[in-house]
């Protein structure tokens, strides 16, 4: 039995996340609070494909600021996003290439075009997703996976390709390592074709289109759209009349409580106020360093 689409929402107003990067969010949405009707998925920007003129001794981006008890998920259709943190972890991913960084019990990083896409500009184009951390692996150590276009495998079928992110597609499994059950897939139509998908029961799905236009479940959806599907339900089906990009996010619901302040997710108000002073106190890294 498929998955019925109970949303279809297509957010128009971007606003600049430091000076480097234009996004809507779509997830929860401008003025809405984080909830447990899209967990374990916190939060979705939406970067979508913007001229970023040449820059002069200059680089976009966002500075060093805190994170605790979730994870953030960067997805690069085009640009280059380099990342650095008071952990010890740092990397450049570019087109087609994944940052999944564990915040965890708590660092400083901050997020910048590379020098070099920032001297020549081009086109940036980018998602970033948080995922929630389960109560018991809230404060677990900070970890980061540069996921490149070396180590997401592919899957093939007719009229495309499925770059598995997260979770598991047919017999291919994952490139990412994952606290709770999570489906990440870049799906890139090359010509017309269909796509049948199996997704468990219970989970919560959504659907981004990046480029073009598909159909999904006979109903159809243009680039920018963003899908919401009912947790009753198995499978989603997919087909394009040519080229497109996709992306599914399924996941199991964590169903616990959702404390949110600024860049902190935690349980309880008492753990915010914990994250605070455990960030004035220096226990999330020291710039010094």
């Amino acid at each position: 039995m498929q998955k019925n689409i109970i949303k279809i929402e297509h957010p128009r107003s971007a606003h600049m996340v430091g000076d480097g990067f234009r996004v809507v969010q779509y997830v929860p949405g401008h003025g809405r609070e984080m909830s447990n009707d899209t967990s374990p998925f916190l939060m979705l920007d939406y970067n979508a494909p913007w001229q970023l003129a040449p820059q002069s001794n200059h680089r976009p981006g966002v500075g060093f600021h805190p994170h605790r008890g979730f994870e953030t998920v960067t997805i690069v259709y085009s640009g280059e996003v380099e990342h650095q943190d008071t952990a010890g972890n740092g990397g450049v991913i570019g087109a087609d290439e994944v940052q999944w960084m564990t915040a965890g019990s708590g660092l400083l990083h901050n997020e910048f075009m590379t020098a070099e896409f920032s001297r020549m500009g081009g086109v940036q184009h980018a998602i970033q997703l948080w995922v929630n951390l389960p109560r018991e692996h809230k404060m677990t150590l900070p970890r980061y996976q540069a996921l490149t276009r070396d180590n997401i495998p592919e899957v093939a079928f007719d009229g495309g390709r499925v770059r598995v992110i997260a979770g598991q597609f047919w017999d291919t499994k994952w490139a990412a390592k994952t606290f709770s059950p999570v489906e990440l897939y870049d799906i890139r139509f090359d010509s017309a074709g269909q796509l049948d998908i199996e997704i468990p029961e219970d989970y919560t799905t959504m659907l981004l289109v990046t480029e073009w236009e598909i159909i999904a479940n006979n109903k159809k959806l243009e680039n920018g759209n963003i899908a919401h599907f009912a947790r009753s339900g198995s499978s989603v089906s997919i087909s394009a009349n040519t080229v497109a990009k996709v992306l599914i996010m399924a996941g199991s619901p964590l169903n616990e409580p959702i404390a949110h302040y600024g860049p902190f997710v935690m349980n309880t108000q008492t753990e915010i106020m914990q994250a605070f002073a455990d960030l004035n106190a220096g226990k999330m890294g020291s710039l010094d360093v």
